[in-house]
């Protein structure tokens, strides 16, 4: 697809009722919104990453978003052991220190919208996780590194 064919734009029309588009317009203006139109496109965008992760083998790219005690004996490399056991999905990660021992964890993952939510619901089910969420969306990341053939197949073989 050419990038002028991805850039056209299409023009439609909504009809909205009046209180609806005055709520709307007010978090336009809180959100710093430039136009309704760029609102309605990442509201949109939303709604179609929510419904690309229930039909569950799209590729996606998310964050994983933890917090939780640190000061829970093992926590913390159950999370690590977690993360290793799903190398292939999980691209990076990034720890906040909060107050009153509590640690933010976000997590950068790619891969099959299941296997996603599978490894967001290992991790926020953890003792001692006290809320976690898993943010989808359609864009992909570029690969990091190609994995050798001989380490995908060492690594089949363990799984």
């Amino acid at each position: 697809m050419s990038v002028i064919a991805k850039n056209k734009v299409s023009r439609i029309s909504v009809s909205l009722p009046a209180s609806l588009l005055r709520q709307f317009d007010d978090m336009l203006s809180e959100r710093g919104f430039k136009s309704r139109s760029q609102a309605i496109a990442e509201m949109i965008n939303e709604r179609l990453a929510e419904y690309r992760t229930q039909l569950g083998d799209e590729i996606m790219a998310g964050v994983i978003t933890l917090v939780y005690d640190h000061s829970r004996s093992g926590l913390q490399k159950q999370l690590a052991d977690l993360q290793h056991r799903y190398l292939d999905e999980v691209i990076s990660s990034l720890h906040v220190q909060l107050m009153r021992a509590h640690t933010m964890e976000v997590v950068l993952v790619q891969g099959p919208a299941v296997r996603l939510q599978r490894i967001a619901d290992d991790l926020v089910t953890c003792r001692g996780v006290i809320s976690g969420k898993l943010q989808l969306s359609a864009a992909i990341l570029p690969p990091v590194y190609p994995f050798p053939e001989s380490l995908v197949k060492e690594r089949e073989m363990q799984t």
